[in-house]
């Protein structure tokens, strides 16, 4: 049954001549239904961590869309706080994290199999999400990727070119390298329990990898997501991987094969006729509208979208944005896509 869903089709390598579709960030704060819930659970990690709440606005896009997969409605950085960083938000400026600069600081860490307390509830979303969504509609999980986590985890917030991340790899490479170590064993543990609970795929989300260059990219990017990939199919043989390196570049050519991941999602920096010579001869490739046409919408989406659906039509594709979409998106812009890539 569950091979007959097209997400699953995709990612086993089938091309399909209407590519399944999903977005990330497809729960979020341009869906008024989101907003309410938002609302009932009082901030951001109180609906991250309301298990009820948190499967709601995993399943409001699908009761409206019907899109073709369901993401896990989480954050990247509940494995810091599962770790036993601070972890809060201030409106409007995003996260907050206590800092790991010193070995001092990385000492205060708990073990990676301390982190399941913390996280059951995620592990409970899942669960219910696998009874509650439509047959036909897959379920992924995710977690964020040793390098840009720990981006967060050594600057305290997000930067615009990740510094102090890069500043803490050149001074004191063993604290780095230790900690990228401690946050890999944790997200292996993390997406094992997610897939255990019902998840069908599970993505990695890099955002920060295109800070990384050369060799650095192969080392802190591409082995920690090569090393989760290889865990995780020896713990559950047949789970698809989605590996997304944002802004990779040419990096991005070959990363499927070196980390073994089934899938590589793929940002809108990047022309979908390269992608298609260069990325998907290896496999399923997912993307990659610009999420700025989710705003303005008319014909320049529909140019675009049809544009990528074309692109990718001779190999396994999942229609995806290059990124997620933003608070200022309009709905009816998000049922315009659908309507496109399903409608020719």
């Amino acid at each position: 049954m569950a091979g007959q869903k097209k997400l699953l089709r995709a990612l086993a390598g089938e091309k399909q001549d209407v590519p399944p579709i999903w977005m990330m960030r497809q729960a979020g704060r341009y869906l008024p239904e989101y907003r309410a819930t938002r609302a009932e659970a009082g901030d951001f990690l109180s609906l991250c961590y309301n298990s009820d709440l948190a499967a709601e606005v995993t399943l409001q896009p699908i009761r409206r869309y019907g899109f073709d997969a369901a993401i896990l409605f989480a954050d990247i950085l509940l494995i810091p706080q599962a770790l036993g960083a601070d972890l809060w938000f201030v409106t409007g400026e995003g996260p907050r994290l206590s800092t790991i600069t010193t070995e001092a600081d990385f000492a205060k860490l708990g073990p990676a199999s301390d982190i399941h307390e913390t996280l059951n509830p995620i592990y409970e979303t899942v669960r219910i999400l696998s009874r509650e969504l439509p047959s036909e509609t897959t379920l992924i999980g995710f977690a964020g990727a040793p390098w840009t986590v720990a981006t967060y985890m050594i600057a305290g917030r997000g930067t615009p070119d990740q510094g102090p991340a890069h500043a803490l790899r050149e001074e004191n490479t063993a604290l780095f390298e230790a900690l990228l170590a401690r946050i890999t064993e944790a997200t292996i543990d993390y997406l094992s329990k997610q897939i255990e609970a019902g998840a069908e795929v599970v993505k990695i989300f890099d955002s920060w990898a295109g800070s990384l260059k050369g060799a650095d990219f192969d080392k802190y990017a591409l082995e920690p997501c090569r090393q989760i990939t290889a865990a995780l199919k020896d713990r559950h043989p047949g789970i698809p991987v989605i590996g997304f390196p944002r802004e990779a570049g040419e990096k991005y050519v070959g990363f499927a094969k070196a980390t073994g991941v089934d899938c590589v999602a793929l940002d809108n920096s990047v022309d979908p006729e390269w992608a298609a010579a260069n990325v998907q001869l290896d496999g399923c490739v997912q993307g990659n509208l610009a999420s700025r046409h989710m705003v303005t919408g008319g014909q320049d989406l529909v140019d675009d979208t049809r544009r990528i659906v074309e692109a990718f039509k001779n190999g396994p594709h999942i229609f995806n944005l290059g990124h997620g979409i933003t608070p200022d998106a309009d709905p009816d812009n998000v049922q315009l896509m659908i309507d496109t890539v399903r409608g020719g």
